[in-house]
């Protein structure tokens, strides 16, 4: 029984709006171009989502046809476009034809070219000569590739590739570009192959080939086929069949990949200059170096967390003094306007005050670290960071870009969650996420640097570094727990990755500002106070209701008192953790509220704090917990929601909560018998 595409996420009729007999025609881009915004005038565009993705659409009109064109891009820094994305629209939604863009530096990326031509039999590539450094022989890379070649002399060269397009579909060539594996992997594909032909239309070798190397496309065939592959126990034992069969699969066909790439590039292409990436080199014998370039990324992300803090204290302070001092403002207008006490107090101090808190200790940090982490993704550091640490995630059972998605979670974690995207393998994906949360977010940093400045040293190089252990201590946790991830409910071998090097460039500092400030400050900051907002008034309403003249808050954290003992805690800092659930930058500011009977969020100077505590029986070890506690406890609300929706169920969001609390309890538990022992 053959499957229909009429589920297609895109539908075929949502784009053939007026005339089905559009062409389709798909723009790929893998180099920075500006061909679909020269094509295609503004008043002849819409666009459509994907995801989060948003695509652009155009039409117009050549030699009497109306041609669609999909701008699809996978090189953007942010809100990248996931391969398997523009995957799923070539094979599910079939265009009509496939223009493939690149330019000498991104030609280097063959694999991925390789990749795109096998899906569809009707492509054409789009050479943008834009490189002193490089020559490409145009037709050798066509005969190599077996494919069609257009060579404009510019990106504003459009009336050619409006023709070379047209004069390619009146041809009617379709041209199959099939690379060749081993005879062992080309007899696995060719079984998978068979059994498919009986129930897919069209091209059958790309999605065997994805089948056995790539399990994302089970996820996309249920969604644009409605073929839920888990139901076919035939090919599910077909596919794991074969799979036996080989150690890495995956590794085998990346590897052939690799290779024809490397093939097709010395055949066809010129280097002008062969010392163009000769500084590169020197540079990466310091930054991927064994010896040195572990060391070097711990020093490098050690200055970025302490000028985030240093930097973070002044604006924080400001900012909280100006929305403080508007509190009373809306106070005032809520009373002129008659609003009811009941209505007024509770929006004013519980809401209002929190997400004032929130915001005022939230922002600064994140807005000094996204940036500067944002600077190194775009000098192309980043990508060295995975290269150094994925030996070391590879003995884990993971992948080397969880170490990516580990340092984002130093400035939230998640966006740590969301930036988990970009691990193909669905298993990998899955354990970098649930492992994110042990690595302490900017909302945590405050709670232990306070602790640390009270209880342990007020020198700020020596808290840098017990800050710093604290991170290593996280760091260790992700990797024992990925450990034990991939050795149990997540089983499997760690998948193989193409990690290109990118040049070293310098940073578009404007792009990088705003790239992190919207992209990522912001989307972060609205998921927290949409999350703050209700707690807050929960917090208001614990604090001013009371049981025999003692308050629930009173009542709750002295009921929680027995068991937070045990782990060298108190009932007032369990239920301050409880509390900040929205975020932690509340956790603090709720155990003061509490120690000092208070009816809403209150502050205290360093020194007041200190005597507070102690006063409420702290001690270091009490502080040791806490700190303890706090790197190892369940995800702020922001991040759960964000982990509901990545792993698309809420048993992994559950298990997220439960991993990180029972390891934390476990420590201070330990910390708090070897007290009484020492």
């Amino acid at each position: 029984m053959k499957l229909n595409k009429s589920l297609t996420k895109i539908k075929k009729n949502d784009i053939y709006k007026d005339n089905p007999s559009d062409i389709i025609v798909s723009f790929i881009n893998l180099c920075d171009n500006k061909i679909f915004n020269k094509m295609i005038n503004k008043l002849n565009t819409f666009n459509m989502h994907i995801e989060k993705y948003k695509i652009k659409f155009g039409k117009y009109c050549y030699n009497d046809n109306d041609f669609i064109v999909i701008n699809l891009e996978n090189n953007k820094k942010n809100n990248i476009l996931d391969k398997n994305i523009i995957e799923d629209l070539i094979y599910f939604l079939e265009p009509t034809l496939n223009v493939i863009i690149v330019d000498n530096l991104s030609i280097k990326n063959i694999n991925m070219i390789l990749e795109l031509l096998e899906i569809s039999n009707n492509s054409l590539i789009c050479i943008l000569d834009k490189s002193i450094n490089s020559k490409i022989d145009i037709d050798k890379f066509s005969d190599k590739l077996n494919i069609p070649i257009i060579n404009p002399y510019n990106a504003s060269d459009i009336g050619l590739i409006k023709n070379k397009i047209y004069i390619h579909l009146t041809d009617n060539k379709n041209v199959t570009n099939k690379i060749l594996y081993n005879d062992e992997i080309e007899s696995a594909i060719n079984t998978v192959d068979n059994y498919l032909k009986s129930i897919i239309s069209n091209n059958t070798r790309w999605l065997s080939i994805k089948l056995l190397s790539d399990d994302k496309i089970y996820e996309s065939l249920k969604e644009n086929l409605n073929y839920d592959i888990y139901e076919d126990k035939t090919l599910l034992a077909i596919i794991e069949n074969e799979k036996s069969k080989f150690i890495d699969i995956k590794k085998e066909i990346i590897k052939k990949l690799v290779l024809e790439s490397e093939r097709i590039y010395i055949k066809s292409v010129t280097i002008n200059n062969v010392n163009y990436n000769k500084r590169d080199r020197k540079i990466d014998k310091i930054l991927t170096s064994k010896l040195t370039g572990i060391p070097i990324m711990l020093l490098l992300f050690g200055f970025i967390f302490w000028l985030t803090i240093v930097g973070a204290n002044y604006p924080s302070e400001l900012l909280s003094n100006v929305l403080f001092k508007f509190e009373s403002i809306l106070y005032n207008v809520l009373s002129y306007l008659n609003i009811p006490i009941w209505i007024k107090d509770p929006v004013v101090y519980g809401i209002y005050r929190t997400l004032a808190w929130v915001i005022s200790v939230m922002l600064p940090p994140m807005a000094i670290f996204f940036p500067l982490f944002t600077l190194l993704e775009d000098s192309g550091y980043l990508p060295r960071i995975a290269f150094n640490m994925d030996n070391l995630f590879n003995k884990c059972s993971s992948n080397g870009k969880q170490s990516l998605t580990m340092c984002m979670g130093f400035g939230c974690n998640a966006c740590g969650v969301v930036g988990s995207r970009i691990i193909d393998s669905k298993r990998e994906r899955l354990i970098a996420i649930l492992t994110n949360n042990f690595v302490p977010c900017n909302g945590r940093f405050p709670t232990l640097i306070t602790l640390i400045a009270i209880f342990f040293t007020t020198s700020t190089i020596t808290s840098s570094l017990l800050l710093v252990l604290l991170i290593m201590l996280g760091i260790i946790a992700t990797l024992l727990v990925s450990k034990l991830l991939s050795k149990t409910i997540l089983k499997g071998m760690p998948s193989s990755f193409i990690l290109e090097l990118p040049p070293y460039r310098k940073p578009q500092i404007g792009k990088v500002i705003v790239r992190s400030i919207f992209d990522r400050t912001l989307y972060v900051l609205g998921r927290a106070i949409v999350v703050a907002a209700p707690m807050g008034l929960v917090i208001w309403l614990l604090s001013n209701i009371s049981i025999n003249g003692i308050s629930m808050l009173k009542n709750i954290s002295d009921f929680l008192n027995p068991f937070a003992n045990i782990f060298g805690l108190d009932g007032v800092i369990m239920l301050s953790f409880i509390l900040g659930f929205p975020a932690n930058e509340i956790v603090i500011p709720i155990a003061i509220m509490t120690y000092m009977q208070e009816s809403m969020l209150t502050s205290l100077d360093i020194s007041s704090l200190k005597l507070l505590l102690i006063d409420n029986g702290w001690t270091i070890i009490t502080a040791l917990s806490t700190m303890i506690f706090c790197l190892f406890h369940f995800p702020c609300g922001t991040t759960c929601l964000t982990i509901k929706k990545e792993s698309g169920s809420i048993k992994w969001m559950i298990l997220s909560i439960i991993l990180p609390t029972i390891i934390g309890l476990t420590l201070c538990f330990i910390i708090n018998i070897l007290s009484y022992i020492i």
